[in-house]
């Protein structure tokens, strides 16, 4: 399993369209075959900052749903509400306690 973080810095003016675009994709992104859970979380000091935290099954998932029509669609408005650069990070569980 791949896990997926990638934190978002947005405008204070994108906050909403960025929601609004989260709530009508996520069943999607949810449903994207490889993908096996979906959240969205939101930085306790940073109110206009969002994390998308993920599992897929494993990088070839990930990449499909990066190449995919539906990534192209959710990202490209996405990324036009950025107040800064996005930071993403794909890790494996390592060790569990």
């Amino acid at each position: 399993m791949l896990i997926r973080i990638v934190r978002m810095h947005f405008l204070e003016s994108g906050v909403d369209e960025f929601l609004t675009l989260f709530d009508e994709y996520k069943t999607r992104i949810r449903n994207f075959e490889g993908c096996s859970h979906l959240e969205l979380m939101k930085d306790a000091n940073e109110p206009n900052t969002f994390i998308t935290y993920s599992h897929w099954r494993d990088a070839h998932a990930l990449e499909n749903y990066r190449r995919s029509e539906l990534f192209n669609s959710v990202w490209g408005t996405t990324k036009t509400l950025f107040a800064e650069r996005t930071q993403a990070f794909s890790m494996e569980k390592f060790i569990e306690v």
